[in-house]
């Protein structure tokens, strides 16, 4: 699931301009080399992740998923869960709604509030807020944290899907995270965008057309 065309393609563009969509030759974390890179990171000025919580929230509300609040995971997903959280609250489609938030640290406070939620309590129905999902560890401990408080886990919004399957070259999974994840816990994963927008955008791109080929023969290889 992911949102409309126009957002989606417009946010691959603004990740370029961003410098956090890259074309080349990069190894990943899963030991690839692949011929683009994301990094979420480097949305780091507050014109920049204000934007980006512009095409966070946008993606959710096109989703059409019923949620009740936001919950970022640490570490991550802290900045994204507050700053969609003001977009959200700034969006004409949402009226005078005003959606909370919470989010974990890593480690336990024993002072003050104590614990390790900050935020408003978890009720109602929650959707994770990530850049993106690679083992899908920081959704099963955000799925565990959720429960616990007695609230439902609604769905996933991520930045960029990468539609890729995991493991070597000689025993590929059947499914990539994004899928692992719907089909492990029966709930949506939302994407700003996905490679297919990025493939979308090199398509319609003079300028970009150069990297279309190794872009293709990586999903080829590696895509779902």
């Amino acid at each position: 699931m992911s949102a409309n065309n126009d957002n989606r393609r417009n946010f691959v563009r603004f990740s370029l301009e961003q410098g956090v969509l890259r074309f080349g030759e990069f190894k990943v974390k899963s030991g690839r080399l692949s011929p683009y890179f994301f990094n979420a990171g480097l949305f780091n000025t507050g014109r920049s992740v204000g934007q980006l919580a512009r095409f966070y929230a946008q993606a959710l509300l096109d989703s059409g998923v019923s949620f009740d609040m936001l919950f970022g995971p640490a570490y991550k997903g802290i900045p994204l869960a507050a700053a969609t959280s003001i977009a959200l609250a700034e969006h004409p489609q949402i009226g005078d709604r005003d959606v909370p938030f919470a989010f974990n640290r890593k480690e336990a406070k024993d002072h003050g509030e104590g614990g390790t939620l900050v935020g408003a309590p978890l009720q109602g129905k929650v959707v994770i807020i990530d850049d993106v999902i690679t083992a899908g560890t920081s959704v099963r401990e955000s799925m565990q944290i959720i429960k616990a408080a007695g609230a439902e886990p609604a769905a996933v919004l991520i930045a960029l899907d990468r539609m890729e399957r995991a493991g070597n070259d000689q025993e590929l999974s059947a499914h990539s995270a994004v899928q692992e994840v719907e089909q492990t816990y029966g709930i949506p994963v939302i994407s700003i965008a996905s490679l297919a927008d990025i493939m979308a955008v090199l398509a319609d791109d003079t300028t970009l057309a150069a990297h279309a080929p190794q872009v293709k023969a990586y999903r080829d290889r590696y895509g779902v």
